[in-house]
Formats: C-alpha cells, sequence, structure tokens
C-alpha cells in the first residue's frame, strides 16, 4: 500500500513536472514570436519613417509667373502693345537683349516707367505676346504647334535665342503638308536655316507624289522656291521628267485660271493641257507679258529629257507653252548624241564628277507599293538601251534587255557603261522621311542581257517604297541652248570607247 501510494506520488510529480516545462517552454516560444514580430514591425515602421514622402508644391517660377507676371504685383514698368497692358518688371524684361537696350544708356524709356511698343509684323498676335512675355518669368515654356510661327516672330522681336531654339525644334518636328510652305516662307524671313532645309527636303520628296494633289498648296509655292525644286538633282520625279512639265503646266494654270474648283489629279492635269490648247494667241505662253514671270522654273527643266518620246514632243508643240528656240537646241543635242553612240565614239558615261553626273541626268521614280514582284520600264528613246527593271521581294536589279523581238531600236555594241544613283525613302504619317537607304554615284557596264542587283533593301524600311534614280546612258555634251544649233559641241573629254 505504501509502496502503491509512493509510486502514485512519483508518477504525478512527473507528469507536473512535464507539463510545467511544456507550459515554460510554451511561454519562452510564444515571448520569442512575439518579440521577433515587434523585431519586424519597429523596422517596418522606422522604415516608413525613414522613406521621403513627396508632395509638389508650388515652384519659385509658378509662383513668380502667377504673382509677377499674371498679377502685375510690385511692378516697376508697363508696356502698351497690340492693345493690350502688361505691368511688368524691368529686372525680367532685361532677359531680352531688345529691352536690355532700351532700358540702357541714353534712350529714354531707360527713366521711364511707360513703354509703348509699335508691333509691325502681321504674324505676332496677342497670344503670341504673353507667352513671349510670359517666357521671361519661367524656367519652362510649353508651345503648341498652332502657335510656334507667331511665337517666332514675337521671339525675334525681342531677340529671344532660347525661344527661337525651341521653335526651330517643333517645326522641324512637325513639317507636313498644311505647315511646310508656312515654315518655309517662315524661316527665310526669320533666319532659320535649319528649318529652310527641311522644308526644302520634305518639298523635294512630296512635291510629284503628294503636293500636286493639292492644289491650295500648290499653288502657294513662289516662282523662286519652284525654280530651286525643279532645278535640284534631288527631285524625287515620279515617273519621268515629263512630269515635272506637267506638274509646271498645271502650277502655272491654278494662278491664270483661278476658276478650276478642283477635282482629280488626272482631271486638273487634262484641265491645264486644254487651257494651254485653246489659247487664241499664237506667242509661246512662256513669251507674253502674262507668263514670263513663270519662265524661270521651266528654264531649270532638263528639256533634252522632255523630248525623247514622240508623243511628249508632240504635245509640247501642241500646247505651245515652251518657246521652239528653247527646244530645238535640245532635239539637236540628242541627235548629236545618238550619232556618237551610233559610231561608237561614245558608249556611256563612265567616270564623271557628281557635279556633272548631276547637272545632266535624267530622274525618274515610282512608289513600290509591297513585297510582290514588280516589273517597269521607263518609256522613251534611251539611246539604244532597253532598261527593265525589277523589284522581287527586297531586291532591286537591272537588266539590259537586247532580245531579238524587242520593238525598241537597240545598240548594237557589245558593251554600254552608265552612271545611278538610287535613294529609296519611307515617310511617316507627316510624310517627313523616317528610313531612307542611297546607292550613291556609282558607274557600271552592261553586256547584252546582263542582268545586275543594284541594291538588297533595308529591313528597316517599310511600304510603301518611294524609288527615285538619277540615271546618265550618255557621256554629257555642254549645253547648247545659248548656242546656235549648226556648231556643233566639241568632244566630250569623258566618252568612253572601250
Amino acid at each position: 500500500m505504501g509502496e502503491s501510494w509512493s509510486k502514485l506520488l512519483t508518477d504525478y510529480s512527473s507528469s507536473r513536472m512535464g507539463e510545467t516545462v511544456r507550459s515554460w517552454v510554451g511561454r519562452k516560444r510564444k515571448r520569442d514570436d512575439d518579440s521577433d514580430s515587434q523585431s519586424e514591425s519597429n523596422l517596418v515602421l522606422e522604415k516608413t519613417m525613414r522613406t521621403p514622402k513627396r508632395k509638389k508644391l508650388a515652384s519659385t517660377a509658378q509662383y513668380i509667373y502667377q504673382a509677377l507676371f499674371k498679377e502685375g504685383k510690385n511692378s516697376d514698368i508697363k508696356v502698351l502693345a497690340l492693345g493690350k497692358l502688361w505691368k511688368l518688371h524691368r529686372i525680367y524684361l532685361c532677359q531680352s537683349p531688345y529691352f536690355a537696350s532700351m532700358f540702357s544708356g541714353a534712350w529714354k524709356e531707360a527713366t521711364e516707367d511707360f513703354v509703348r511698343i509699335e508691333i509691325v509684323d502681321p504674324k505676332i498676335n496677342l497670344d503670341a505676346m504673353y507667352i513671349v512675355l510670359g517666357s521671361l518669368y519661367l524656367d519652362e515654356v510649353t508651345l503648341e504647334p498652332a502657335d510656334v510661327v507667331s511665337v517666332l516672330a514675337a521671339a525675334s522681336l525681342f531677340q529671344l535665342d532660347g525661344l527661337i531654339d525651341q521653335c526651330t525644334e517643333i517645326m522641324i518636328e512637325t513639317i507636313n503638308t498644311e505647315t511646310v510652305l508656312t515654315y518655309y516662307e517662315s524661316s527665310c524671313e526669320y533666319g532659320l536655316q535649319n528649318v529652310k532645309e527641311a522644308c526644302f527636303k520634305w518639298l523635294l520628296v512630296n512635291l510629284l507624289c503628294h503636293v500636286c494633289d493639292c492644289p491650295k498648296k500648290l499653288v502657294q509655292i513662289g516662282v523662286d522656291l519652284m525654280t530651286q525644286l525643279v532645278k535640284s538633282p534631288d527631285l524625287f520625279v515620279m515617273q519621268t521628267e515629263f512630269s515635272v512639265y506637267a506638274l509646271l503646266r498645271y502650277w502655272v494654270y491654278l494662278h491664270v485660271a483661278p476658276q478650276w474648283e478642283g477635282g482629280s489629279i488626272q482631271e486638273a492635269l487634262i484641265a491645264s493641257q486644254l487651257y494651254f490648247q485653246e489659247r487664241d494667241d499664237d506667242t509661246p505662253f512662256l513669251l507674253t507679258k502674262e507668263g514670263s514671270k513663270y519662265a524661270p522654273p521651266f528654264r531649270a527643266l532638263r528639256l533634252r529629257h522632255l523630248v525623247d518620246h514622240h508623243t511628249d514632243v508632240q504635245l509640247l508643240h501642241s500646247e505651245h507653252v515652251l518657246p521652239p528656240s528653247w527646244l530645238h537646241p535640245a532635239i539637236y543635242n540628242n541627235w548629236n548624241l545618238m550619232l556618237r553612240i551610233d559610231q561608237g565614239i561614245d558608249r556611256g558615261a563612265k567616270e564623271l564628277t557628281f557635279e556633272e553626273f548631276s547637272a545632266d541626268c535624267l530622274r525618274c521614280g515610282r512608289v513600290i507599293h509591297n513585297e510582290t514582284e514588280h516589273v517597269w520600264r521607263w518609256t522613251g528613246f534611251n539611246f539604244g538601251l532597253d532598261l527593265v527593271w525589277t523589284c522581287d521581294g527586297r531586291v532591286l536589279k537591272v537588266k539590259r534587255n537586247q532580245r531579238s523581238d524587242s520593238e525598241v531600236m537597240l545598240s548594237m555594241q557589245q558593251r554600254r557603261h552608265f552612271m545611278f544613283r538610287i535613294t529609296l525613302a519611307s515617310l511617316d504619317e507627316q510624310r517627313q522621311i523616317k528610313q531612307t537607304q542611297s546607292t550613291g554615284t556609282k558607274s557600271m557596264s552592261f553586256f547584252k542581257n546582263e542582268e545586275v542587283v543594284l541594291l538588297v533593301l533595308d529591313s528597316e524600311l517599310t511600304f510603301p517604297i518611294l524609288v527615285s534614280v538619277n540615271l546618265l546612258t550618255t557621256c554629257p555634251i555642254a549645253s547648247l541652248q545659248d548656242s546656235p544649233c549648226p556648231h556643233a559641241p566639241a568632244p566630250c573629254p569623258h566618252a568612253s570607247i572601250n
């Protein structure tokens, strides 16, 4: 009995001790967990307290703009322009060389608190004045393209170079059908050479493939600008040189026959053709008092490339726009070239300077809309060369076609030379060049029926792709436009007989 009781007490004590240990261990583990949790919470709290909280407050520039410019507080000078009175501050106006000069020296404005500015530039309006004067109180100016020309005019008046540079960047980025002529005119007026060059380049690419479809824009192109465009070897000519003549004829028609109400480009070209064919005056149009002012761009035409197809020659004669005295030397020049080739004196252009090549080359082109195979010829007498052009996928090739069943007169010379430059362009939504590729000026020799790969298209070029080709298949002979036809030109030093 005593042993049993003792054993029971022992078991009981052991049991209680186990529970106590387990309880103590549990409480310790709980305290440890609570401690860990509290540590993590402290870390999170500390991180929160150490993390900067940003809230954009009104900047000093914004305060200055609001209080000083818009509200005119503490103004020490008043400026009246375009009928509006601005309460301004000399210290800010002196950022402009225009005002800095006005407020210095012996000028009366240096001591007065009122200035009247006579604005004579019609491009400057109240909105532009507000933007330009306000820019003197800001460290950053936001401009909309719709305002850029008027802001440029006002910035030029006040000689604010930083704002002029900002206008320049915006203009270059937003050249398109609606803005190009306005930007070009403004760039000439305010001396923005970069904008002028960018606008001119845009017109070179788009004149014959886009602007011609916009009569209201086409008629705005002045004589001097049109002359420069027609003269440039970089003009993207769609089809052949005769397309340039047709465009000029249409351009003049829009000036002399403003009753034209519009229609498709095909209808417009036909209307312009009929207008000149039905004139009662036998005097060539460009020799009349009305037409003489439009003569310069026609003078810039590459006349010898206008008379290489019999239907074109007939059309030129029937329209009576160009004086025969302009055309006859070109016809004589081509006849002389044909004789030289026939007699083996000239086998084509081979070693010309860039200037010589650019001055005499034929300009032709087309639009390639997709990657399917395109095969074409540029028609017209090509001095015995039948050149077949192929764009197959992304490879541009040319072949000297010498099939006996060809209907054109072919050169029997075994080897012919020609020079070329090919330029490809993809355009963005504003019809600015987004990607371009060029072969540069090259010379090449062709045997009969030989085909050569000229160019593998860049992968970055996207369709539609504009193709512009400068091509010279004969050695140029000095222009005879200012010389009487009976006098033959001197032999060409670049003529190849090999």
